[in-house]
């Protein structure tokens, strides 16, 4: 096909312009050598008719809109049909407006890439790493650890091509296999924004070795203290605050209530560490997901099973077993983030998450830690305060811009924050039927969220100043 087909077409849809055979050749960019060849063939033939067809039979009708490709260029464009004008009407509009979108058989180099980044964003199919791959990318688990502060062990590396992150877990109750295949399936089909992909597991022994991709980032702990300069955060405005709630809110909505699937999912790990915080947008991703279904911490079919993390829950033992007065065993965890009836029963649930979400919430607001121990000179022993106790005082006192955390420098919206501590406070009932569902926390927070972009529009620096120099008089 010639190089003027294109512009051929997109000028055939204004026949009338082209009414002379100079117009028609104006209208039809070609080279030089083109033209000039054109120029003797029509010297040596003045009175050359076209070629007749290889038939007596007189050409039909759809050979006279259709003429072969040699003769095109020496008649008049013909009147297009209604699909030949809307076919170059969509050309000329493709070429015009500069689009990336192109209305033709071929495909465009863009629409190639963005058909590529949505594809990259679609949850892959499930991979069942041989445990020989992670012993190759880990180094036999001696390469280093990814975190030194967490307990359970992880290594960043590559695997099949891709930066990933393998979490090293122990199965704690015995799972058959087909029940651990469905969850992984299931687990791996689930996608959202909000929450870091798991790409696939390994199984050796009674360890199980999970593969996230990895995402460049710092946890929501280390953002909001960190501990060798405690003035300084990188989430000094009320935006980025309200970013990082918004994304956990309706992450953690999706996990609960709209992944789609008939499990009902639970988290079971939401903490600040948990959770990781991205530039330059300030995006918030929860980290393990599917963690406490693979593992046995999560039981569906029998919600009243004790199934409990290693690294989070764990049963003291003599000689330090306290016993409440119900003769029922204490659990310790993570301390700050465990709903009342969790420390009781072991027993993660929906509401449990909706309480450790609360928590976070109440930390995020205020920059301070969920649990804070300060000692006490005149009785000599350590007093326990927490991040749910100062909102509440907080909010009863009135006291709120003063509870707010200081490195915010006062820039934000009282009202959006007031709201916002209540909701926290909501989250963290004692009475887990009182605590809100996470559809409707994050129903709230998106308001608050657009609140708050209004808030930060209407703060302009004023431009209507008028400075002089002039004496008064």
């Amino acid at each position: 096909m010639s190089s003027s087909k294109p512009f051929k077409s997109l000028f055939s849809t204004s026949p009338r312009m082209c009414k002379t055979k100079m117009a028609t050749q104006a209208a039809q960019p070609i080279s030089a050598t083109t033209a000039q060849r054109a120029h003797h063939h029509h010297r040596a033939q003045p009175n050359t008719s076209p070629p007749s067809s290889s038939s007596s039979l007189p050409p039909s009708r759809t050979q006279r809109s259709n003429p072969p490709e040699s003769t095109r260029s020496q008649k008049q464009p013909h009147r297009p049909t209604t699909s030949e004008a809307s076919s170059s009407t969509s050309s000329a509009a493709g070429y015009s407006s500069g689009s990336s979108y192109k209305f033709s058989s071929g495909t465009s180099i863009s629409s190639r890439t963005s058909l590529t980044s949505l594809r990259e964003t679609l949850p892959e199919n499930p991979n069942i790493y041989d445990f020989k791959e992670i012993c190759v990318a880990t180094n036999n688990f001696l390469a280093k650890r990814y975190s030194s502060s967490s307990s359970t062990p992880s290594w960043r590396c590559d695997l099949r091509g891709k930066d990933v992150i393998v979490f090293q877990r122990k199965f704690w109750r015995k799972i058959e296999m087909p029940e651990l295949q469905e969850r992984f399936s299931v687990i791996c089909r689930s996608h959202h924004s909000s929450i870091i992909k798991l790409l696939g597991a390994s199984i050796s022994g009674d360890h199980i070795y999970l593969v996230y991709e990895f995402i460049n980032g710092a946890n929501l702990a280390d953002c909001l203290r960190n501990p060798r300069n405690p003035d300084f955060t990188v989430l000094s405005t009320w935006l980025s605050r309200i970013q990082i709630a918004t994304d956990l809110a309706h992450g953690l909505d999706y996990i609960h209530n709209q992944t789609g699937l008939s499990i009902n999912f639970v988290h079971n790990h939401i903490k600040s560490s948990s959770i990781i915080v991205t530039e330059p947008y300030f995006n918030s991703r929860i980290c393990h997901f599917g963690t406490a279904q693979l593992c046995g911490e999560i039981d569906e079919n029998d919600n009243r099973k004790q199934s409990k993390s290693r690294n989070e829950i764990s049963e003291i033992t003599e000689p330090d077993l306290s016993r409440s007065n119900s003769r029922k065993t204490q659990f310790q965890g993570v301390m700050g983030y465990m709903a009342p009836e969790y420390q009781i029963s072991g027993v993660a649930t929906q509401e449990t998450d909706v309480y450790a979400f609360g928590v976070v919430m109440l930390e995020l607001l205020s920059g301070d830690e969920p649990l804070k121990y300060r000692f006490d000179k005149s009785e000599r022993v350590f007093v326990k305060s927490s991040v749910i106790e100062s909102a509440t005082a907080a909010v009863d006192g009135g006291r709120v811009r003063t509870w707010i955390d200081k490195r915010l420098k006062d820039s934000f919206p009282e009202d959006v924050a007031d709201k916002l501590i209540r909701l926290g406070l909501d989250c963290v009932h004692v009475d887990p039927i009182e605590r809100p569902n996470m559809g409707r926390v994050a129903g709230k927070i998106s308001k608050l969220y657009l609140a708050s972009k209004k808030w930060s529009d209407n703060l302009r620096v004023p431009t209507e100043i008028s400075v002089s120099l002039a004496p008064r008089n």
